[in-house]
């Protein structure tokens, strides 16, 4: 997950570099909604795997 988003920070970089304003701000939305999801997947786990143990 966390791959996905910075692939799509690198597509807007290189669009927003280019003057594709557009797609660079859509590539950065998607990027960040890819990052949420990888910091609320990865606290879940963080969290369920403390319990397991304990």
């Amino acid at each position: 997950m966390l791959h996905y988003a910075v692939v799509f920070l690198v597509i807007a970089l290189i669009a927003a570099i280019f003057g594709f304003g557009g797609i660079a701000a859509s590539a950065v939305g998607i990027a960040k909604i890819l990052f949420v999801v990888f910091l609320v997947l990865a606290i879940a786990s963080f969290l369920f795997g403390m319990i397991k143990k304990g």
